[in-house]
C-alpha cells in the first residue's frame, strides 16, 4: 500500500511540474506581449492560424498562445490570468479537469484554452450549466475573443434552426450541456 501511495504522488508531482514549467514560460513572455500594439497581438491570431496550417501543432504554439490570450485578457476586461488559472488553462489543453472553487476564475482560465483551440478552426464548444452562464461568459470573455478577430455565438433553446446553425458555425460556441445534447 506505501508503494502504491507513493508512486501516486510521485506521478503528481511530475505532473505539478509539467504545468509550472509551462506557466512559467507563459509567464516569461509578459513583457514581450505587453511591449506589442493592439494589431501586433490581434495579428498574433492570424499568424498562428498560419502556423497550424504549416503543420505545427497545438501543443507548439500553447505557450505563445496561452501568453496572447492572458495579454489580451488584461486589455480587455482588464483582468490578467494567474500562474495558477495558466496552469488550469494547461490541464484543460490537455483534456483534463481542472478544478476550481467558485470565484478562483474558472471563466478566465478557460480563456487561454479555448483561444489556443480556436485556432485549429474546427470550432470550440463551452458548455456551462445554464442559459444565464453560457450568456453571461459568451458576452463578457467574447470581447477577448472578438479583440483577438475570433466569432463567439450563444446556442440557447428560443434559437431558430437557422441561428442555431450560425452559432455552431462560430469559432466558439457557449451552450448548455441540455441544449447541446438535445441538439445532437
Amino acid at each position: 500500500m506505501a508503494n502504491f501511495l507513493e508512486r501516486l504522488l510521485n506521478g503528481e508531482k511530475k505532473i505539478l511540474s509539467k504545468l509550472e514549467k509551462t506557466a512559467d514560460q507563459v509567464l516569461a513572455l509578459a513583457d514581450e506581449m505587453q511591449a506589442l500594439s493592439d494589431d501586433q497581438l490581434r495579428h498574433k491570431t492570424e499568424e498562428f492560424k498560419e502556423r497550424y496550417t504549416n503543420g505545427e501543432t497545438l501543443d507548439d504554439l500553447k505557450i505563445e498562445a496561452f501568453a496572447v490570450a492572458r495579454e489580451a485578457s488584461r486589455r480587455v476586461i482588464g483582468e490578467y490570468p494567474y500562474k495558477v488559472q495558466i496552469m488550469g488553462a494547461a490541464v484543460m489543453h490537455d483534456g483534463d479537469i481542472a478544478e476550481m472553487k467558485t470565484g478562483e476564475g474558472k471563466t478566465l482560465t478557460s480563456v487561454m484554452c479555448v483561444y489556443l483551440n480556436a485556432l485549429a478552426q474546427k470550432g470550440v464548444h463551452v458548455v456551462t450549466v445554464n442559459d444565464y452562464l453560457a450568456g453571461r461568459d459568451a458576452s463578457w470573455m467574447g470581447q477577448i475573443y472578438a479583440f483577438l478577430g475570433l466569432s463567439v455565438g450563444v446556442n440557447s433553446r428560443e434559437l431558430t434552426p437557422a441561428s442555431k446553425r450560425a452559432a455552431y458555425a462560430c469559432d466558439i460556441t457557449y451552450t448548455t450541456n441540455s441544449e447541446l445534447g438535445f441538439d445532437y
